[in-house]
């Protein structure tokens, strides 16, 4: 191992863990939802491991959880097939979308998975999707830019 890689390791998982900390107590510990998904924590590897990444950036981070959710929704909505039909339409759309609108987030790529699992309601958008990445994306402007001095966004 490199050095540079331990130390990358090392803060990436202190920030990681951090970020994660303040998502799992809002979610266990407040009265005002849930702000925490399993593919935050993969987002995690991006956003404080390789922060100058194209798919680590705001709008990437951002719009590729917002529309890989959306993608999950319609068709856990508006496709009456089974679920071994729905689930991997839903994700095969949500990358191409990610792609062809250029805000790939690879961690985002599994959200309909947890869309139609879940079988979630239309709240989820706002809590976790849209606060849990507004909150993600603060931590790792705050973390990158003051803490280790590093220009993100890019």
């Amino acid at each position: 191992m490199q050095k540079e890689n331990i130390i990358r390791g090392l803060i990436a998982g202190l920030f990681s863990t951090i970020t994660i900390a303040a998502l799992t107590l809002l979610t266990y510990k407040t009265q005002y939802g849930i702000f925490l998904i399993a593919s935050f924590g993969s987002s995690m590897a991006l956003l404080y491991g390789y922060p100058e990444s194209p798919f680590a950036q705001p709008k990437n981070i951002f719009f590729g959880h917002l529309l890989s959710t959306i993608c999950g929704m319609i068709f856990l909505f508006f496709v009456p097939l089974p679920i071994y039909i729905t689930i991997p339409l839903a994700v095969g759309v949500a990358v191409s979308l990610m792609i062809m609108l250029d805000v790939t987030h690879p961690p985002a790529g599994g959200n309909p998975i947890i869309v139609i699992i879940g079988s979630v309601s239309l709240d989820y958008l706002i809590n976790p999707i849209i606060s849990g990445t507004i909150i993600i994306l603060t931590f790792g402007i705050i973390l990158n830019r003051l803490i280790l001095k590093k220009k993100y966004p890019m």
